[in-house]
């Protein structure tokens, strides 16, 4: 085993000296050593005895004077204060002194107002929101901000002070979509706007204001539509009402002529213009038509009649004459339209022209289907045209063409084939 070192052994027959003794006992007549056995024999150090029982040390401190450990006196500054702990005159405490409850905060129903980037001054809370809105409404400092310090965050609050409102807050620019309800036990929804600015104001009524460009088309299109409507009224006098109208005034002359021949008011002869003096009959057309004296548009055309060549250059025969054609006009299109038809006419279908004393029957001989309307020779005493070749009684036809429209003449020509008086009844095709 390792032997002692030269410093530590003690002199021979000395005394050990406790503070040098690297293993003094803690009791008396104890042993702190583990290895320590009561049964060991006692042993010898030179002389002494380490199983007799050893005088205690001496204290060091018992020469010094009865009151070096006494508390130092105390001015006014310190009184009442304790002794610290551990010092002279220093007692424990009985019981501990116990650790104060953290006192609960009182519920303030005034919300904390938020705080200003920019002026760092108080601002009036929100009323809408509520207390969760505001615990989970993150800060607004963002890592840049905090970061960046006094100029990160007064361009934040710039940015959040442009037309439009700030984020998050629930503001929309004038015109935006209105923003969904954000859905918050208490009700939810948009917060309260901000007043609107002057400018934004007249922003926001420019952008409502129509542009010269729309109220424009809106003219041009309003301006068609009442041109459409007009058209179309037009349309409908001129191919419905203009008929529906000249029909009852041709039956009414028609019926005020048949009064007359039965009460003997009227005689063949010379008739004034617009005047009726006959009926005529096309029965293949189902056309029964009064004849007029003239071809005047307002007073006998577009009254629904047929009108007699009766004036002027233009002047034809009576059917009662012995030699002669009898010309008369009509139209084909509105206002009664009773020539619409005659083209669908054959050479032998029955024309029957009825006055007060006789029934006149013509056969349809030929036709003309388009000529100028300067071309007079269609109702001359033998018509040019027609086929017939010497003097007779003939029957002329006139009207417009092609339908709707007055660009050209249609001429129809008949020739008679008999003279019955009404008195011996109606001819066979009217009876048929």
């Amino acid at each position: 085993m390792t032997a002692l070192r030269p410093e530590r052994e003690p002199a021979a027959g000395g005394p050990v000296d406790p503070l040098t003794d690297p293993l003094p006992d803690v009791l008396a007549g104890g042993h702190s050593s583990p290895w320590f056995r009561a049964e060991q024999p006692p042993q010898q150090v030179q002389g002494h005895n380490l199983s007799a029982p050893q005088p205690p040390p001496a204290d060091p401190y018992a020469q010094l004077p009865a009151d070096a450990y006494a508390a130092p006196p105390q001015d006014d500054a310190y009184a009442g204060h304790s002794p610290y702990e551990g010092g002279p005159g220093w007692t424990a405490s009985p019981e501990p002194y116990p650790a104060p409850e953290a006192a609960e905060e009182p519920y303030s129903p005034v919300p904390e107002a938020p705080r200003d980037d920019e002026t760092m001054a108080l601002r009036a809370a929100d009323p809408a929101r509520t207390d969760e809105e505001r615990d989970e409404t993150p800060p607004a400092t963002t890592a840049a901000g905090a970061e960046g310090g006094r100029a990160a965050r007064r361009k934040a609050a710039k940015r959040n002070a442009r037309p439009g409102g700030r984020r998050g807050t629930g503001r929309r620019r004038a015109g935006a979509p209105a923003p969904e309800a954000s859905g918050t036990p208490g009700g939810g929804g948009e917060s309260p706007e901000r007043p609107r600015t002057r400018v934004e104001a007249r922003r926001a009524a420019r952008a409502r204001k129509p542009s010269a460009a729309t109220v424009a088309s809106r003219a041009v299109g309003e301006l068609f539509i009442t041109i459409g409507v007009l058209m179309l009224l037009f349309v409908t006098y001129q191919l419905w009402w203009t008929n529906v109208r000249a029909q009852q005034q041709a039956d009414g002359a028609a019926h005020n002529l048949q009064q007359d021949w039965e009460q003997g008011k009227r005689k063949p002869g010379a008739f004034q213009a617009g005047q009726g003096f006959a009926i005529l009959h096309i029965p293949k057309l189902d056309v029964v038509v009064p004849v007029a004296s003239g071809i005047d548009k307002q007073r006998v055309l577009d009254r629904g009649m047929a009108g007699h060549y009766a004036e002027g250059a233009l002047k034809t025969a009576l059917p009662s004459a012995k030699e002669g054609n009898f010309a008369v006009a009509g139209h084909r299109n509105t206002h009664g339209e009773p020539f619409r038809y005659i083209n669908r006419l054959t050479p032998g279908d029955p024309i029957v022209v009825e006055t007060q004393d006789t029934y006149y029957v013509y056969e349809m001989a030929s036709i003309l289907p388009q000529t100028p309307p300067s071309n007079t020779a269609v109702i001359d005493p033998v018509p040019a045209g027609s086929g017939f070749t010497e003097p007779g009684r003939y029957l002329t036809l006139t009207t417009c063409t092609p339908e709707f429209t007055s660009t050209y003449r249609m001429i129809v020509w008949g020739k008679m084939v008999e003279e019955r008086p009404r008195s011996k009844g109606k001819p066979d095709a009217l009876v048929d």
